[in-house]
C-alpha cells in the first residue's frame, strides 16, 4: 500500500501545484479587493479546518505560546495573500506567482539570521540567477505597464510574507506538535483577524462578492486552494526525494504563466519567457541545496497528513 501510495504521489503533487496556479485565475476573474479576497480564502478554510478539526477530536496545544506562532503564521499568511492578490491585478497570475515563488529565497535568509543555517555556494549563485530572471521579466513589463512597479513590490514581498509565515509554522511544531487541522484553523483565525481593518481601509466597495457566481467561485478559492490543493502537496512532499519536490513544486509558477499566457490573453515576449525559465531554474537550485530552510518548512504539514495516512 505504501509503494502504490508512493507510486502516485508525483501525480498528485503536480495536480496540487496546478490548482493552486488555477486559484490565480479566480482571483483575476473576481472583483474584489486583493485584502478582502485573502480575508474570505482564510474565512471559508477556517470554517473547513474547524469542522474536520472537531470530527478528528483535535485540541488546541496546550503551549499558550505554540498559539501565539500558530496566529502570527496566519497574519503574515494573510499578507502574503493579500499581496499576492495586488501583485495579480497589477502584473497577472504568471509572473505574481514566479514573484511568490522567490519566497525561497527569503527563508534561506531566516535560516541564516535566525537559525545559524549556512549558505551554499549554489545557493548564492541561484539567487543571482533568479535576481537576472526577474529582471528579464520585468524590463519589458514597465515599458508597457503602468502597475509594473506595484506588481513587482508586492509579488516579491508576498514572498517573504510566506517565508515569515512557514518560520512561525516551525517555531509552533519546535513550541509543541499540532494536528494539523487544528494548526491551520488557527492560522485562518490569525490571517482573518489581520485583514479585518486593511481589507475595509484598501478594498472600500469591493469587500463583498457581487453576484452569487462570484459567491460560487470564492467559496471555491477558500476550500480547494487552501484545503484540497495543500492537503495533496502536503500529502505528497515526504514520499518523495527531495529533488524531484523541488522540480515538481515549479508546476506551480508554470501552470499560472501558461494559463495567464492563454486564457488571460497576458503579453508575455520571448525575454520574458526566458527570465521565467531562468528564475524557474533559479528556484530549483535553491529548493535542493537549502532543505533546512525551504522544503523542510512544507514537511511540517506534511509529517501530519502522514500520520494521519499510516
Amino acid at each position: 500500500m505504501a509503494n502504490l501510495s508512493s507510486r502516485f504521489a508525483p501525480v498528485l503533487l503536480v495536480i496540487g501545484c496546478i490548482i493552486f496556479g488555477l486559484g490565480s485565475l479566480i482571483v483575476a476573474h473576481v472583483e474584489l479587493g486583493g485584502w478582502a479576497m485573502s480575508f474570505w480564502r482564510l474565512a471559508i478554510s477556517g470554517i473547513v479546518f474547524a469542522v474536520l478539526a472537531k470530527v478528528m477530536g483535535q485540541r488546541l496545544p496546550r503551549s499558550r505560546r505554540a498559539i501565539v506562532y500558530s496566529l502570527l503564521s496566519g497574519v503574515f499568511l494573510g499578507l502574503d495573500l493579500a499581496l499576492w492578490h495586488e501583485s495579480i491585478y497589477a502584473v497577472g497570475p504568471g509572473i505574481s506567482t514566479l514573484l511568490n515563488s522567490l519566497q525561497i529565497f527569503f527563508l534561506a535568509a531566516i535560516g541564516f539570521l535566525y537559525f545559524n543555517e549556512r549558505q551554499s555556494i549554489l545557493q548564492l549563485i541561484s539567487l543571482f540567477l533568479a535576481m537576472f530572471g526577474v529582471a528579464m521579466i520585468g524590463s519589458p513589463e514597465f515599458s508597457h505597464n503602468s502597475a509594473a512597479t506595484w506588481g513587482f513590490i508586492t509579488g516579491i514581498i508576498s514572498g517573504a510574507m510566506l517565508a515569515a509565515s512557514m518560520t512561525f509554522i516551525r517555531k509552533t511544531h519546535d513550541t509543541e506538535p499540532t494536528p494539523i487541522f487544528m494548526l491551520m484553523q488557527l492560522i485562518s483565525i490569525g490571517g482573518v483577524l489581520a485583514m479585518i481593518v486593511p481589507m475595509f481601509l484598501f478594498d472600500q466597495g469591493n469587500v463583498l462578492p457581487n453576484t452569487w457566481s462570484e459567491v460560487g467561485w470564492i467559496l471555491i478559492y477558500g476550500t480547494v486552494m487552501q484545503c484540497l490543493a495543500w492537503g495533496l502537496i502536503a500529502y505528497s512532499i515526504p514520499k518523495l526525494s527531495l529533488a524531484l519536490t523541488g522540480l515538481l513544486l515549479l508546476t506551480e509558477p508554470i501552470a499560472a504563466l501558461v494559463i495567464d499566457y492563454s486564457l488571460l490573453d497576458k503579453p508575455i515576449n520571448t525575454l520574458q519567457w526566458s527570465g521565467a525559465l531562468l528564475t524557474m531554474l533559479a528556484i530549483y537550485l535553491g529548493s535542493i541545496k537549502s532543505r533546512p530552510t525551504t522544503l523542510r518548512n512544507y514537511r511540517f504539514f506534511a509529517r501530519f497528513y502522514k500520520r494521519k495516512d499510516q
